[in-house]
This record gives C-alpha cells, structure tokens and sequence, in this order.
C-alpha cells in the first residue's frame, strides 16, 4: 500500500473506529438500562470513573437515594468500569463524576447516542434478546446457537 492511499483513507478510518465505539457504548449502555427497567431501579445516584490521584481504582455508582447494598446487589465491579467508561465516552468526558437519576437513563444517556449513530447512517439489526450480559458475545444472525455453545448435533 502507498501511503498516499493510506493517508487519503485516514480520515475514514478514524470516523470509522469513533462509530464502533460509539456502537459499543450504545450497546453497553442498552444492557444496562435493561437491567436498570428489570430489576425496577430507581433514584438518584452518582456514576464516577477511576481516579489514581483520589486513589479510587475503581468506577464507583453510589445510591444518594434508597439503598447501595441493592445496587451493588446488581452491579459487579467490571460492568461498572464499563458502564462509567460508555458514559464518560458518550458525553465526550474523562474523569466522569456525574449525577443523574437511574430511570432518567435511558433518555439522557440511550437516545442521543442512538440518535448520532442513525444520523451517521447506521443501522440498528440487534433485537433485544442477542444484549447479552457484559462479557458475553452476540450470536450471529441465524445462528442456531450463541458463541461458546456447543452446536445442536444432527
């Protein structure tokens, strides 16, 4: 490849890699609002990402009303790093400390990503059962079964 092909291609490239991450904060922030509407989560809560200078290591989502122990009932530490992380990439922010109601969700965080990736021309082909949990991968479509799975034998 010259390069001048590949510098004629850059731009593309790097709007190509800002809608997968877009697509992947989406996507993230999709199961987590499902879980959020299942499990009938409600109040105000406070979302931060790690912090090394407040040595806080972790992503923290901290109830300021109701219970934290239902929270953390809900959350593990790794779907919080995710969660905070497709937040703060989402408002274009890094060290995120934000304040915001957990059933307000969907249309603060949810809608306006949706709402570039369609303006971008994105299509939307996931339904609701193939968001699956955090760390888990989406079947293929038609696929008989999920990655991981041992297919039905014949």
């Amino acid at each position: 490849m010259k390069i001048s092909k590949l510098l004629a291609t850059h731009h593309a490239i790097l709007e190509q890699a800002r809608l997968a991450n877009l697509a992947e904060a989406y996507l993230t922030l999709r199961r987590v609002a499902e879980r959020v509407r299942r499990a009938r989560l409600h109040g105000l809560v406070n979302l931060r990402q790690p912090d090394a200078a407040e040595e806080r290591l972790w992503a923290s989502l901290t109830a300021l009303e109701g219970s934290q122990a239902v929270l953390e009932e809900h959350f593990r530490d790794e779907e919080l790093m995710e969660f905070a992380d497709a937040v703060a990439f989402a408002r274009g922010r890094v060290g995120l400390d934000i304040t915001f109601r957990l059933e307000g969700m969907e249309a603060l965080f949810l809608v306006p990503l949706e709402e570039e990736l369609r303006r971008a021309g994105i299509e939307f082909d996931l339904e609701s059962a193939t968001v699956l949990p955090v760390g888990k991968e989406v079947a293929a479509p038609g696929a008989k079964h999920r990655p991981g799975e041992t297919p039905p034998q014949r």
